[in-house]
């Protein structure tokens, strides 16, 4: 094979691989372009699906919801057995079974990956666990008090919304807020240092008026 026909097949095969990279990173859409609605359809898909799943599970119990899904997703994977069936034994053909492509994936979770997934959730449940051992223990009597007036206020949301109900309201300002604020961003930011300008101050002037026994340790 001459140098130039050679050189020809390398860019070739680099040139398909490069475009099979790149639509494989232009098919993995993140959290973050969903939510901030970088492509309208999916995101419309993800935001109605899930408010789709949302009320149902506010109509109907978990079980029943969970039942139907399966029950759902057999009928069109039965459905779509029987019709290939069908079609190959008209057409005489041996196409073999239609999912069998899916049915010789491997699906098994590598040990690496799990192993890698649990250190990660452990980092956060150690951290979590300090963290409720230190506002519970009242380590530092400001943070306790922040977390009792967080909860007694959760008292007054829980008497008025469910459980459910919160998720939906979740789900709206979770698809709603991001793209307001990329709108707004610059005005909401002024707000936002305001606001947190006058909690620093207040807290501040709250931690002076408290024994110095109990104030925030400057040492940390």
């Amino acid at each position: 094979m001459d140098p130039m026909t050679q050189s020809a097949q390398i860019s070739s095969s680099q040139g398909f691989a490069d475009g099979h990279n790149s639509a494989a990173k232009e098919s993995k859409i993140s959290v973050r372009d969903l939510i901030h609605w970088r492509d309208p359809k999916k995101s419309g898909v993800v935001f109605g699906l899930s408010m789709l799943l949302l009320l149902s599970l506010a109509a109907f119990s978990v079980i029943s919801v969970a039942s139907y899904l399966l029950l759902a997703l057999l009928c069109v994977t039965i459905t779509f057995r029987i019709y290939k069936s069908v079609v190959q034994a008209v057409q005489k053909s041996s196409d073999g079974h239609p999912f069998k492509a899916l049915i010789d994936k491997d699906v098994s979770i590598p040990p690496e990956t799990f192993r890698k997934h649990v250190d990660t959730s452990l980092t956060y449940i150690n951290k979590a666990l300090k963290q409720m051992s230190r506002l519970f223990l009242v380590e530092d009597l400001v943070d306790s008090l922040k977390l009792a007036v967080v909860m007694w206020l959760l008292t007054y949301v829980g008497a008025v919304f469910n459980g459910i109900t919160i998720l939906i309201l979740a789900n709206i300002l979770l698809f709603a807020v991001p793209p307001v604020y990329e709108k707004n961003k610059t005005q909401i930011d002024q707000y936002i240092d305001l606001a947190r300008t006058q909690i620093n101050t207040t807290m501040a002037k709250l931690q002076e008026k408290l024994p110095g026994a109990v104030k925030r340790s400057k040492t940390e």
